[in-house]
């Protein structure tokens, strides 16, 4: 079995569902989970989690991400991007750049989104894309979002092309139609790539026919970030075999318990723990008031 995480491409027609059941085919392994939908029209990176690396799927699904997205204005659909069906039309012939500049750039910062009826939250235990194809409309609570920065890459109305970093939960689309609503013209999304989640790129991500290539050469590890590398900002350690079993079975570690080249770790230290053969077995934070290691996350299977 694989472990670790991929950085995948995911194209246009997909749902990230897809993508899963498509790399457990190509794989040959059932352990794999994705870190965050993308809708079926979008495309980009959708970093991809393999065997003990699905412990990460959660961690990575909280991580800012970074689209590259196209606003049109003058239109607004029931399902907030071009693929929808049109609500209402504006005209945007009164509108300067200058305007639509401010507009999009006042969204910056935190703000209360109302998630769109075509999404995959849940209310009352049944999607609300699944009520909204059953025309029906239900109150949805706003949630606090960030919009981390917004770079203007072309405005050439009745389209802008935008960069957007943005925090865990906000959705595009609904961002584009509530500029178009401060703009009194209404407004949707016409087209979503996602460039950046946390480490992964989009210059570094593979579509499947890629990855497949890659595991009929036997060369696909070289397309895994191992899982202990998603941790590089914690020191390196090992335990020593007397305390072997205590941190395999996830318990808590005296100060001396662990080593860096021999040497005992300073105290307050975050470390990614190995066996002496270089077996990488759980994250450990250091507790200064119990004067002990905690365990932080297992990544060790007996």
């Amino acid at each position: 079995m694989i472990h670790g995480i991929i950085n995948v491409y995911k194209e246009k027609g997909y749902t990230s569902h897809d993508v899963v059941a498509k790399l457990r085919g190509i794989l040959g392994q059932k352990k794999i989970g994705h870190t965050g939908t993308l809708d079926p029209d979008a495309e980009g990176v959708l970093p991809v989690c393999l065997g003990k690396g699905t412990r990460l799927c959660e961690l990575l699904t909280d991580k800012d991400k970074v689209y590259e997205t196209v606003l049109l204005l003058g239109q607004t659909t029931d399902t907030q991007d071009v693929s929808g069906e049109v609500l209402n039309t504006g005209s945007t012939q009164h509108l300067t750049n200058s305007e639509v500049c401010k507009a999009v750039e006042s969204f910056v910062g935190p703000y209360l989104q109302i998630p769109p009826m075509y999404s995959a939250l849940k209310v009352n235990g049944k999607k609300l894309y699944e009520l909204a194809r059953e025309g029906k409309t239900v109150e949805r609570k706003a949630r606090p979002v960030e919009i981390k920065g917004i770079q203007i890459l072309e405005v050439d109305l009745p389209r802008v092309r935008m960069e957007v970093e943005c925090s865990k939960g906000t959705y595009i689309r609904t961002l584009c139609h509530d500029i178009g609503e401060k703009l009194g013209c209404g407004g949707c999304m016409e087209s979503l790539v996602r460039t950046r989640v946390e480490r992964f790129l989009i210059k570094d991500s593979l579509r499947l026919e890629e990855i497949e290539r890659l595991k009929k050469e036997d060369q696909i590890l070289e397309a895994v970030i191992p899982v202990d590398q998603m941790f590089t900002s914690y020191k390196a350690a090992v335990v020593k075999n007397r305390w072997m079993a205590l941190a395999k079975n996830g318990n808590v570690l005296p100060y001396q318990a662990v080593t860096v080249k021999d040497e005992p770790l300073a105290d307050q230290e975050k470390i990614r723990l190995y066996d002496e053969e270089g077996q990488f077995i759980a994250l450990y934070k250091w507790e200064e008031k119990r004067r002990e290691y905690q365990i932080k996350k297992m990544f060790f299977n007996s």
